[in-house]
C-alpha cells in the first residue's frame, strides 16, 4: 500500500431507517466513533444531508465538536461538506475553529452535494452544483491557508476576506474532494493538490474508474504545478465481518432490506442490486460489499490495491445492516484480525518469535548449563550428605551419586 501503514476508518453518512428513534440513532453514531477511537481506527468522516429522512446529520461540524470531546486520537472529517450550500467564508471559519478546538484532528472533506432534494429546497440548480463546488474551492483553499481572498460569483462575494485566526494546522487543514465515477472530483483535487475521497470505490463503476480518476488527478496536478499524494487517497466501501461467512450473512439480514430500499428509491448512488437475485449474494458477487470473514475483508483490500495502484486509507461505508451489538463486533474483528496485516503491526513479533524458536536449542542448552552450575555450587557449599534425597532427585541426582 502507499506508505508504510495503511489507515482505516469509516465514512458515516449515516443510514438510519424510519422505524427507530432518531435521537438514539445519532447517539449510536457518536458511540461508534468512540468505539473506533478505542480500537485504534485512524479516521471518521461525517456526512451532511438535509432531506429524505435516512441520513440524519445536518451539520458534521456540530457532530465533530461533540465527539471530539469523547475521543482522544481519531481524526474527524466532514464527509462531506456540500460546498454550494455554504458561503465560503462562513464554512472556512467554522472548519478553522474546529481545527483549533480539536488541536489539529479535523479534516475537511468537500463535494457538490449528494442529494438533489437538498439542492431543490434551497433553490440551487442541480446542474450548477459541480460548477459552484469548483468556484467555492478556488476561494476556500487560500482562505484555509490564512490568505486574503477577493472573489465575486453569481452566488457569493468575498471582499478582502480572510480568517481572523491563523490555521492551527500549517499550512492548512487537510482537504479532500469527493469522487465517484465522473472526473469532477479528481479534476478538482488535482487542480489544487488535494486529497481524494473515492466514494463507492467498490461499486462496478467506481471500481473501474479508480485508476483513470487517479491518472486524471495527477495530470491536472502537473498542469497546475501541484502534486498528488497516494497517502491522501481514501477508498470507501461497505463491509460486515463475523467469525464465519454464515454468521455474517445472517447478521446483515437484520437491516439490509431497509438500506436497499433507500438506495433503490431515494439515494443518488446506484449501489443496490437490481437483478432480483438474493441481495446478499448480489452484493458479494458484484464485489460491492464484503459480507464474510476477516480473510474476505483482506482479499477485498488486496483487490483494491491491484486495481488502484496504491492508496492510503480504506473507509467502511458505514451502514446498519446488522444489529448494534453485531455491528460493533464487526468493527472489533476488523481491528483485531485485518488491520494488523496491512499495517505491519506484527512483523517484529513474528520475527522475534521465529528467532526465539530457531535458537531454542542453544538457549535451552545455556539455561541447563546455568542451572547445573548453580546445583553444583549448592552441593559444594552444603555438602551432599546434608541435602535431603528428594532435593537431590529434583536436581537430577540419585543416592548413588551422593556416595560417589
Amino acid at each position: 500500500m502507499a506508505g508504510s501503514k495503511l489507515r482505516f476508518g469509516a465514512f458515516i453518512a449515516p443510514f438510519h431507517p424510519l422505524d427507530e428513534n432518531p435521537t438514539l440513532a445519532i447517539e449510536r453514531d457518536l458511540d461508534l466513533v468512540v468505539l473506533m477511537d478505542k480500537l485504534g481506527y485512524d479516521e471518521a468522516w461525517i456526512g451532511e444531508h438535509h432531506s429524505a429522512g435516512y441520513e440524519l446529520i445536518a451539520s458534521p461540524e456540530i457532530f465533530i465538536a461533540t465527539v471530539a470531546e469523547r475521543t482522544k486520537h481519531i481524526r474527524l472529517g466532514t464527509g462531506v461538506s456540500s460546498l454550494p450550500y455554504h458561503h465560503p467564508l462562513m464554512l472556512a471559519d467554522r472548519i478553522n475553529q474546529l481545527d483549533h478546538i480539536t488541536r489539529g484532528r479535523v479534516m475537511f472533506g468537500v463535494g457538490p452535494g449528494a442529494l438533489p432534494s437538498d439542492a431543490f429546497m434551497m433553490g440551487i440548480p442541480v446542474a450548477k452544483q459541480r460548477d459552484r463546488m469548483d468556484e467555492a474551492l478556488d476561494a476556500l483553499v487560500p482562505l484555509m491557508r490564512g490568505e486574503t481572498v477577493s472573489k465575486e460569483t453569481e452566488w457569493f462575494t468575498l471582499a478582502d476576506a480572510r480568517l481572523q485566526m491563523a490555521p492551527y494546522t500549517r499550512p492548512s487543514v487537510e482537504i479532500a474532494v469527493a469522487s465517484q465515477v465522473s472526473p469532477t472530483g479528481a479534476t478538482a483535487a488535482g487542480r489544487h493538490g488535494l486529497g481524494l475521497l473515492s466514494i463507492g470505490a467498490t461499486s462496478a463503476g467506481g471500481f473501474n474508474a479508480l485508476a483513470s480518476n487517479w491518472a486524471i488527478a495527477e495530470e491536472k496536478a502537473r498542469e497546475s504545478g501541484q502534486a498528488m499524494d497516494r497517502a491522501r487517497w481514501r477508498l470507501v466501501g461497505p463491509m460486515h465481518i463475523a467469525e464465519t461467512r454464515e454468521e455474517a450473512r445472517a447478521d446483515v439480514r437484520f437491516g439490509l432490506d431497509k438500506w436497499l430500499y433507500y438506495f433503490r428509491e431515494v439515494a443518488a448512488l446506484p449501489l443496490a442490486p437490481q437483478d432480483g437475485s438474493d441481495p446478499v449474494d448480489a452484493l458479494i458477487n458484484s464485489g460491492l460489499a464484503v459480507i464474510g470473514t476477516p480473510d474476505d475483508a483482506a482479499a477485498q483490500l488486496q483487490r483494491l490495491e491491484a486495481q488502484s495502484g496504491g492508496y492510503g486509507a480504506f473507509l467502511f461505508m458505514d451502514q446498519n445492516w446488522a444489529a448494534w451489538d453485531r455491528k460493533q463486533k464487526s468493527y472489533e474483528m476488523f481491528a483485531r484480525y485485518v488491520a494488523p496485516r496491512f499495517q505491519g503491526l506484527n512483523d517484529n513479533r513474528e520475527a522475534s518469535l521465529a528467532w526465539a524458536r530457531d535458537n531454542r536449542p542453544a538457549f535451552m542448552g545455556q539455561a541447563m548449563m546455568a542451572v547445573g552450575a548453580r546445583v553444583a555450587s549448592h552441593i559444594q557449599e552444603k555438602g551432599a550428605d546434608n541435602i535431603r534425597p528428594e532435593i537431590l532427585e529434583a536436581m537430577g541426582m540419585k543416592k548413588a551419586d551422593k556416595a560417589g
